[in-house]
């Protein structure tokens, strides 16, 4: 995520157009290998996954992914899951 997105972001969430449930649904973070980036999975909103070169690019990247997902979902007037929080526990 480049800083005019990170912008975006927060200027959505302080003005209240962000989605307050998004920070609620747990993300998965690891680190691939395969794809040299650390990989962000949100398990509750199938097909909502991000990667960065750090954990916090992930982190951030999967912030404004979930927040798509949403807005996507609302305006094709499909159902978005109810956030349950932690679902694995290690």
């Amino acid at each position: 995520m480049d800083l005019t997105q990170s912008r975006k972001l927060i200027a959505r969430i302080l003005s209240g157009r962000a989605d307050q449930n998004m920070i609620k649904y747990e993300v998965i973070i690891y680190w691939s290998e395969e794809d040299q980036a650390f990989i962000a999975k949100v398990p509750e909103l199938p097909g909502c996954m991000a990667d960065g070169p750090t954990y916090q690019d992930a982190l951030a990247s999967a912030e404004m992914v979930i927040q798509e997902w949403l807005d996507t979902a609302r305006e094709m007037g499909r159902p978005i899951p109810k956030p349950k929080g932690r679902l694995i526990f290690a």
